[in-house]
Order: C-alpha cells, then sequence, then structure tokens
C-alpha cells in the first residue's frame, strides 16, 4: 500500500496520546530514580510494539469495508424520507466502526454519526431518517468510515465514493397517502369529513344494497321485489370537471412555519387535491402568478398529468413583491375557457389587503367557483391564548387580537360577496381543502 496513502487514513486516537503521556510522565520520574527509568525503557518498548500491531492489524486488508447508500429517487419535501447504509467488514477480527455520512448542506448536521460494532465478516444495514425543507436538488458526499481494532490505539479512516444529487419534490408520500384513503373510502381516518350528497345526477351508475343514509327516492322497487331485500339506484358524480389550483408566489407566501414557508404548504396540497380530482375523473389543472410571472398547466384528466403537475411545483418560488391579481384575471380568462372550481391559495394579513384584491376576486367569482383559502398565524393565536402580566404583554395580546380579528373579519367580508373561504392552520391544510372540494362536489356546485 503506498504509505502516503497510509499516513493519510492513519488517525489517532485519545488512548494513544493517554498512554503516549504516561509513558512520558514514566521517563520523568525514571531520571531521577534509576529503576523507574529501567522500567520505563520496557514500558516504551510494549508501547511501539502494541502500537506497531494495531496498525498492521488495521492496514492488513487494502479494502477492509465495503458500502453502499441506498436514497430514494426523489425525496419528499416536507416528510420524513428514510436513508439506508449497507455496509460490510472484511477483516477476519473484530471492529468498532463510527460512520459518518455526508450529508446534503441543507440539512445542517454537523454532528451526524453512527457507533456500531462488527464482527468478523459481519454485514449491517442502517437507516436514519432525514426531512427537506425545501425543494431543489441535494448532493451527497461519500461515506466515511472510522475503523478501529479491540487495542484502540490508532484509527483508521476509510472514504467509500457515494456521491450523487437526489431532486427533492413536492411531498409525493402526503400525495399517496391520501390517495390511498381516498381509494379505501377511509379519508375519514385522517380528518377528512364524511359529506352526503344533496341529489344526485341522472346518470346511472350501479343497483346496491340500501344502506342507512341512502336517499329513499332511490329505491328501485323492482329491483327489491326481486333481491328480496331494499335495493336502491346509485348515481354517480358529474364527472371531468375543471379544479384548478391558483397558487399566488408573491411575497405574502414567505412566512415560515414548522420549517416550511406557506408556499410549500400550498405547493404540497396543490399535488394532494390535483391527485384526488383525477380519481374523481375530474380534470385538474395549475397556475401560479406573481407580479410578471406566471405557469400554467391546462387542465385534463389523464392519470399521467399528475407528472406534468408535479415537476411544475418542482421549481417555484417565492419573491419579495406584491401579487397582481389583474394579471391573474386575464390569465384565468385566457386559459380557463369553462366555469371551474378555482383554489386558491394566498394570505391575507390585514383587511385593507384583502380589500385591494376584491375587486378582482369578485371577477373571477362571476366567472368560476371561487374558493380563497389564506391562513391563520397560529404565533398569533399562542399569544391570545397566553395570560398577560405586564404592560407589554397585555400590548402585545391585544395587537395579536387584532389581527385574529381582521382575519375573521376578511372571512365574512368575502362570504357576503359570494365567495368561498377556507382559513386554516398550515398544517391542516390540506385536510381542509380536501374537505371542501367534496362539499361542493357533494352540493353539485362543480
Amino acid at each position: 500500500m503506498n504509505p502516503l496513502t497510509v499516513f493519510k487514513q492513519i488517525h489517532l486516537s485519545n488512548l494513544f496520546f493517554q498512554v503516549l503521556a504516561g509513558v512520558a510522565f514514566t521517563f520523568l520520574v525514571g531520571y531521577f530514580v534509576p529503576v523507574v527509568g529501567a522500567f520505563a525503557e520496557v514500558l516504551f518498548l510494549g508501547f511501539v510494539l502494541i502500537f506497531g500491531i494495531d496498525l498492521a492489524l488495521l492496514f492488513s486488508k487494502k479494502e477492509p469495508v465495503s458500502g453502499k447508500r441506498f436514497v430514494p429517487k426523489r425525496l419528499s419535501n416536507g416528510d420524513e424520507n428514510t436513508i439506508r447504509l449497507h455496509l460490510a467488514n472484511r477483516y477476519n477480527f473484530k471492529i468498532q466502526a463510527e460512520i459518518i455520512d455526508e450529508i446534503p448542506h441543507q440539512f445542517q448536521l454537523r454532528d451526524f454519526s453512527i457507533q456500531s460494532e462488527f464482527n468478523a465478516g459481519e454485514e449491517k444495514d442502517f437507516t436514519y431518517e432525514l426531512r427537506p425543507t425545501e425543494r431543489g436538488e441535494y448532493d451527497f458526499g461519500n461515506i466515511n468510515i472510522f475503523l478501529n481494532s479491540g487495542i484502540g490505539f490508532v484509527r483508521r479512516k476509510i472514504s467509500i465514493p457515494a456521491q450523487e444529487t437526489v431532486p427533492v419534490y413536492p411531498s409525493f408520500i402526503q400525495m399517496r397517502k391520501f390517495e390511498m384513503y381516498a381509494i379505501s373510502n377511509r379519508l375519514t381516518d385522517i380528518g377528512v369529513k364524511k359529506i352526503r350528497r344533496v341529489g344526485h345526477t341522472m346518470e346511472f351508475d350501479q343497483i346496491k344494497e340500501y344502506v342507512r343514509g341512502d336517499d329513499v327516492r332511490s329505491i328501485n322497487w323492482k329491483a327489491t321485489a326481486r333481491a328480496n331485500d331494499l335495493m336502491v339506484n346509485q348515481y354517480q358524480d358529474e364527472r371531468s370537471q375543471n379544479v384548478i389550483n391558483v397558487i399566488d408566489t408573491g411575497r405574502v407566501m414567505k412566512m415560515p412555519f414548522n420549517g416550511l414557508h406557506l408556499l410549500d404548504y400550498a405547493i404540497n396540497t396543490s399535488l394532494v387535491i390535483s391527485n384526488i380530482a383525477l380519481l374523481k375523473d375530474d380534470k385538474a389543472g395549475l397556475i401560479t402568478f406573481s407580479n410578471n410571472r406566471s405557469t400554467v398547466v391546462k387542465p385534463e384528466k389523464k392519470r399521467t398529468h399528475i407528472q406534468r403537475i408535479q415537476d411544475a411545483l418542482y421549481n417555484l418560488d417565492t419573491n419579495f413583491v406584491e401579487s397582481d391579481y389583474e394579471q391573474l384575471l386575464i390569465g384565468l380568462r385566457r386559459h380557463v375557457n369553462q366555469r371551474s372550481l378555482v383554489l386558491l391559495y394566498t394570505n391575507f394579513e390585514t383587511f385593507s389587503s384583502m380589500e385591494r384584491q376584491l375587486p378582482y376576486l369578485q371577477r373571477i367569482a362571476k366567472d368560476h367557483l371561487l374558493v380563497t383559502i389564506f391562513f391563520e398565524n397560529t404565533e398569533m393565536n399562542s399569544l391570545i391564548s397566553k395570560e398577560a402580566e405586564t404592560v407589554r404583554e397585555i400590548y402585545t395580546k391585544t395587537i395579536a387580537e387584532k389581527f385574529a380579528f381582521e382575519k375573521r373579519q376578511i372571512v365574512k367580508a368575502l362570504h357576503q360577496r359570494g365567495i368561498q373561504t377556507i382559513l386554516t392552520p398550515p398544517k391542516e391544510l390540506s385536510v381542509n381543502a380536501i374537505n371542501k372540494y367534496l362539499e361542493l362536489k357533494s352540493r353539485g356546485l362543480i
């Protein structure tokens, strides 16, 4: 083995320096006490011998450890993603190992390490979780392993090349979770309300047994007589309605919550709603807008369409200017030709900020079924619920209550003008948006 390579891989342990300090102290005492001096020489020779044996053991193989990192082809933003390391000991003796994986800098994990022991020839798997909070490309580096034998004087550093770049996409884990519950009709398990349909279309689907809650007007008396059991006609919802997710990418969506920006919550929910809409045989589309830039994905109902929406959401980012709602109005009229459900993700912190955009919201609501979605400031809510004891705390609580009151006034003002609204905490956005979509669909409004 190249001596330079050996030198680079050697790391002396704390034990080495402690023993060396003991030997040096013994020599110092031996300078004054001859008997101790002779013992010090023997001790030093033994120290050198053990050091050499330790070195020989650790460098007895050119490639003492093999390993590989298994990372998903893409990571899900805002979710826990599992990373797996597979390592194998090629020594014929037991070793201790400290594993340091070079994690992307975005996570700022500067103290990440895994301590483990390997028997001779043993293979092990290690897993850990990463939760990205930004979309984009994440670069993984090498897998670094520090090995030491049972002696523990020397640590050998092995660096396994494992550089790779992994993209972080909007939360497809959340999308799949809601998809699974929707397919199995278990959306109520995660907070989605079970909404009974008011009336039905004339599009016949099937005849089924009557269960409590079915519309008695749908009883099929002929089928009931034949089956000797109460049977009802089931009608399916109107299909191929447009569901357009509209995302404001202006400065108001830059506000952080639990590591993510409001924009990221809107992006993740847009992906969930688009997928649910496609499952319901509706057409899903996407529009993003700001002051001078926009993205348009026209509504379609192909299952492969969800990938186009996901790709469009991947590179979205906020800017620090106010969004132009007039451009949004023009874009909707240009790209959406039929009445659609428009889910507008934005944020109004004050009543005056909503008033500036109200004329455009009303004009959009004339052409489409508009649902304006904005966010509760949960930090304000925590201030309101906290007992105020000082004058400063009373002042702070009063201001927080004023902002919370304005949020409720915004909801009231929009309702008075026939505009549907959702005021929600960021973490409950997906459930509340699905509830609203299913409610509007059950009422036959889309």
